[in-house]
């Protein structure tokens, strides 16, 4: 009866150990909190043998139960795990790794007014912001120099701006730029002076006080003085364009 269980255990180690030392092949998945993982390399430490995941995270190779798999790579934090008989079971073998946190150095964005071109001896006055409809009207008339051999002076001027102006456009762009300015000038009346001023003191009726707007923006001295933001000039300048405006509206 002794023999009999020596025989039975003996039997049931050596199967463990011929199962142990048997090759199966494993199909295996990596997974992490990050959406675009990149390559994870998967080492077998026992036969030190090394693959990489495709861009799913999946991988297969040769294992036995035992073996210690090592999961590294730039995103992740190294990883190991042994091989048992339930992960060979699986159709699918899916491994969870921690992705790396970088942390950064804390950056101070200082800001200095004093430093700009003009103080670094780049420009000798500062540069002159223009608007949409400037810069528009500055490129069509611009005369861009060319090379031209042919030319005592070594170049021609560029035919943009001549085709521009037999075209038409420059006389659009100019107008447009010509409107940009005087949208300029009303909004600039209109937050200099309050309506009351117009009703109580230029006595211009109330449905008229736009209208006085756009007839006296048409005004040069005017407008030099709002762009001066010259007030009492504007003012008095005011007081005589109300005459003629309130004239106009009698006729």
């Amino acid at each position: 009866m002794k023999l009999l269980k020596s025989v039975i255990l003996f039997l049931f180690f050596a199967s463990a150990i011929a199962q142990s030392q048997t090759l199966s092949f494993l199909k295996g998945k990596v997974i992490s909190q990050i959406k675009e993982l990149n390559s994870v390399f998967v080492t077998n430490l026992r036969s030190d043998f090394s693959t990489t995941t495709d861009g799913s995270g999946n991988f297969s190779m040769f294992v036995k139960v035992g073996d210690t798999l090592q999961f590294t790579g730039l995103q992740v934090i190294t990883k190991k795990a042994v091989i048992d008989e339930s992960a060979i079971a699986k159709t699918l073998y899916i491994i969870n790794v921690e992705a790396k946190v970088i942390s950064l150095e804390e950056v101070a964005i200082k800001k200095y007014p004093n430093i700009n071109a003009v103080s670094l001896g780049i420009l000798q006055r500062p540069a002159k912001v223009y608007t949409l409809a400037e810069r528009k009207f500055r490129t069509a008339t611009a005369a861009y120099p060319t090379a031209n051999i042919g030319l005592m002076a070594g170049g021609s001027v560029g035919l943009d701006p001549l085709l521009n102006a037999i075209s038409g456009r420059t006389a659009m762009l100019k107008k447009e730029l010509t409107i940009e300015k005087k949208e300029k000038l009303l909004q600039k009346i209109e937050y200099m002076f309050q309506e009351s001023y117009f009703s109580d003191n230029l006595k211009i009726p109330k449905e008229y006080i736009r209208g006085f707007w756009y007839y006296s923006v048409e005004d040069s001295k005017l407008a030099s003085a709002l762009n001066a933001k010259n007030k009492i000039m504007a003012r008095f300048i005011f007081s005589d364009l109300a005459i003629k405006y309130l004239d106009l509206l009698k006729k």
